[in-house]
């Protein structure tokens, strides 16, 4: 386990709490919300901002109650670096070829996603090299060991 320093942003953002003992993730609540007609997607914000552990990094990720919804998050899965100290923000596009009035969206004081922290293990170098070992999938990708 780690320590996570917190920080709100404003009065009514939620610190976020576990579901269960086994929860890999915490949610996070919106507080905020605005349509972004230029590229179109509706951005939540949490109010919160975190300090990122050294050697660490958030993950944001939609929750599985997205489903219920006409939405998809924009970067699919977000990656808060340990120097980024800003509001937790997710961005969603509007899915199914509905527009902003007739889809069905988080509102405020819904849960809107999830985070976790993860360690990470940085490249201490890249070597260049002419080949590479050979494998039984070699560069097959997309689909190509057929499982």
């Amino acid at each position: 386990m780690i320590k996570v320093k917190i920080k709100k942003l404003i009065q009514s953002a939620v610190i976020p709490e576990y579901a269960t003992d086994g929860s890999a993730c915490f949610d996070l609540v919106a507080v905020s919300v605005e349509w972004n007609q230029e590229y179109g997607f509706l951005e939540y914000g949490t109010g919160l901002s975190f300090q990122v552990p050294n050697g660490y990094k958030g993950s944001i990720v939609p929750r599985s109650s997205i489903s219920k919804y006409d939405l998809m998050l924009t970067n699919h899965r977000g990656i808060i670096d340990e120097d980024y100290t800003g509001e937790i923000k997710f961005r969603f596009k509007i899915t199914g070829n509905k527009d902003i009035q007739e889809a069905r969206v988080y509102n405020i004081g819904d849960r809107i996603g999830q985070m976790e922290f993860e360690k990470v293990y940085k490249v201490a170098s890249f070597i260049e090299v002419d080949s590479l070992e050979e494998t039984d999938r070699g560069d097959g990708g997309f689909g190509s060991s057929g499982r």
